[in-house]
């Protein structure tokens, strides 16, 4: 069995969560991790993994987020940490692709999450795009570890993740026949791999131009584990002790 370590599983995407969820374990997928990004993901993700068994969450503030939230947001999620089912912050981070005007309150905002996740002993789960310096030199003033989610950078730039004990999210984009990302996966160490859909965003092929939803993990393990050549039951237990690692689930 496998788990979707980063999936926006919102009524919002989905007429039926419920069915989504079904499908997915039919495909060998039987535990979600649900990502929030403001207050009204995060009070969604709450609820969903209080209703399913295999659903766990993550409590953050996206980037693209940083101008439309206040103390409250940042409350609710303190306030929800004692939630046993709730294994980390995120989604967190640093996003530069459409406009780097608002970086300086965006760096801001990723230190008061990362600050959070140390205070609270939890893993983070950090969004990086077109970001990277800035994400690594503000990663290196917590005591933090967790995920670089879907990861899209150089061999070098995963090896000064690795110092600071990070692994990665590998999601559909590394289906994709463009994708050179491949090229760089397959030279990090498989205990440092986890996989995720980033659902209902980066549906791998065959699927594309689809909806994305977990029972997909199934197309990307199946490339991943052909890239490292090895059986698809020894990734599902590779990458399961690595989530138990990270995740403590």
């Amino acid at each position: 069995m496998f788990t979707d370590t980063h999936a926006h599983i919102y009524s919002e995407y989905y007429d039926n969560i419920n069915s989504i969820l079904e499908e997915s374990k039919k495909s060998n997928v039987d535990r979600w991790i649900n990502n929030g990004c403001e207050t009204k993901t995060n009070e969604e993700v709450i609820n969903l993994i209080s209703e399913y068994e295999g659903m766990f969450g993550a409590l953050g503030i996206h980037p693209e987020n940083v101008n439309d939230y206040g103390e409250e947001d940042i409350k609710f999620i303190v306030d929800n940490l004692n939630n046993n089912k709730v294994i980390a912050i995120g989604e967190i981070g640093l996003d530069y692709h459409y406009s780097k005007e608002d970086k300086e309150k965006q760096i801001v905002l990723f230190e008061r999450m990362l600050k959070i996740a140390q205070d609270n002993n939890l893993p983070v789960i950090i969004h990086s795009r077109e970001a990277t310096e800035d994400t690594l030199k503000t990663i290196k003033k917590y005591k933090v570890h967790g995920v670089i989610h879907s990861f899209s950078g150089s061999l070098e730039t995963a090896k000064e993740y690795m110092k600071l004990g990070f692994c990665f999210g590998i999601n559909g984009v590394i289906t994709f026949k463009n994708a050179n990302i491949k090229d760089v996966i397959k030279n990090i160490p498989l205990d440092r791999i986890i996989l995720e859909t980033d659902s209902p965003y980066l549906t791998p092929e065959p699927h594309r131009g689809k909806q994305n939803n977990p029972s997909h993990i199934m197309d990307i393990a199946t490339f991943v584990a052909k890239l490292y050549d090895i059986n698809l039951e020894d990734l599902s237990k590779i990458t399961n002790n690595n989530i138990k690692r990270i995740f403590g689930i």
